[in-house]
């Protein structure tokens, strides 16, 4: 009889390890892709579940641009002892100096190992997402956070070109205007303003100066800071005044319909303009770098991590696996209107903003983005959003330069 329990007891276990072995269980995915994002991660599912039919997927998401509502339900979560399985964040320091720090995230070293991910992945992006010697995340794309799109028959009926330069851009401002374009600028809610000051303050102070910033090597007080916060001013002279009430898509659709030429979003625009809108690169919609960053390529990268103590652990490294993965980043990227982390991408798979986008990430300066979490911790990004509200209505660029500095100090940027 004991022979026969333990006969069971094994047989049970050996189905029990296929079962696993096989992804058999629960999975539970946190992130923010919902509305028009939803195609591209509904893509990975579906390729996850084919590779494990028997796992039941939960794709839990929280709406809202960059993520702004989904990081306050996440940190209840984890701070609450109940963490998702996986969770999507901003690769770089929205996870290191939250997250990790905290001791809350299981390093992924033997992964990147295992799948051969240290050799696949571009060094600028295993740099991001790696802290003494160990690895984070994986990431799944990488975005670009430095691109002005307008409407290409709209330009040419207006007369004007895509400006070069910040300086260009006010002159083209003031032409358009006296066409009648009241806004030629078109903007969205706080976070997107964030992300235009982002490309004023790189297109004003260059790559290496931007790098000193985070660096601690320049404070946010010097001259030329002050100089492109004051540049920023003029810049929003050209914007909406409905901004705090539109989505980013909203604010995108303004370059469609022709109320506004300009409109400075990173490249998830590309998949809301070719996924929703059914638009062609190049003529449905054009793109360029916006002023003052050609030749810069200012990053971001959406990424996964295992937090630990996860139900799902098993199921959780399947996923990163299948993110991580070719097949998983040429999914999909082409719907994201993001380029694949991956350096081995099949680029015939890709329309061709992205094929641009491609191309100057092999060729350009790379810089991290604040807005989106690669280059500032999260208590830094967190409390910024109310400077650049202060700014908006005030346009004291000193004093915005100086709280933005107060900021730093706090958040121990440079120690």
């Amino acid at each position: 009889m004991n022979k026969n329990v333990t006969k069971i007891a094994l047989i049970a276990l050996a189905l029990s390890t296929a079962s696993s072995a096989l992804g058999a269980g629960k999975l539970e995915i946190f992130s923010w892709w919902s509305g028009d994002e939803a195609p591209a991660l509904d893509a990975l599912v579906k390729l996850y579940s084919a590779k494990y039919p028997s796992v039941a997927v939960d794709n839990a998401t929280v709406s809202g641009g960059a993520g702004t509502n989904a990081k306050a339900v996440l940190k209840t979560r984890m701070l609450g002892g109940t963490p998702p399985d996986s969770f999507q964040a901003h690769a770089g320091q929205e996870l290191i100096g939250t997250w990790v720090v905290a001791g809350r995230m299981e390093d992924l070293s033997g992964l990147f190992k295992s799948e051969g991910w240290d050799k696949i992945f571009p060094q600028s992006v295993l740099r991001l997402i790696s802290t003494k010697g160990q690895i984070w995340s994986v990431p799944v794309n990488v975005h670009r956070s430095n691109v002005m799109w307008y409407n290409p028959a709209k330009l040419k009926e207006w007369g004007v070109t895509p400006p070069k330069t910040w300086g260009q851009f006010l002159s083209t401002c003031a032409t358009l205007k006296g066409k009648g374009l009241a806004s030629p600028l078109v903007m969205g809610e706080n976070w997107t303003q964030q992300h235009l000051w982002e490309s004023v303050m790189i297109g004003s102070l260059g790559p290496s100066g931007w790098n000193n910033l985070w660096s601690g090597k320049m404070k946010f007080t010097d001259p030329r800071v002050v100089s492109a916060f004051t540049t920023y001013g003029k810049v929003l002279d050209c914007a909406n005044t409905d901004a705090s009430g539109l989505s980013w898509q909203q604010a995108s659709d303004r370059i469609v319909d022709g109320s506004a030429a300009f409109n400075i979003m990173g490249d998830w625009a590309a998949g809301y303009y070719t996924t929703t809108k059914k638009l062609t690169p190049g003529t449905g919609f054009g793109f360029s770098p916006s002023p003052g960053t050609n030749g810069t390529f200012v990053m971001l990268a959406d990424s996964f991590g295992l937090p630990k103590g996860v139900k799902d652990r098993a199921e959780a490294i399947n996923w990163l696996k299948v993110l991580g993965s070719k097949q998983g980043q040429d999914t999909f990227n082409p719907l994201k209107g993001s380029i694949a982390a991956r350096i081995d991408s099949d680029v015939s798979k890709y329309n061709t903003y992205s094929q641009s986008a491609a191309r100057d990430w092999r060729r350009s300066t790379i810089v991290g983005s604040m807005v989106h979490g690669a280059v500032a911790p999260e208590s830094f990004t967190s409390a910024f959003g109310a400077v650049i509200d202060q700014f908006v209505s005030s346009k004291d660029a000193q004093g915005a330069a100086a709280a933005a500095q107060e900021l730093a100090v706090r958040a121990k940027i440079g120690q």
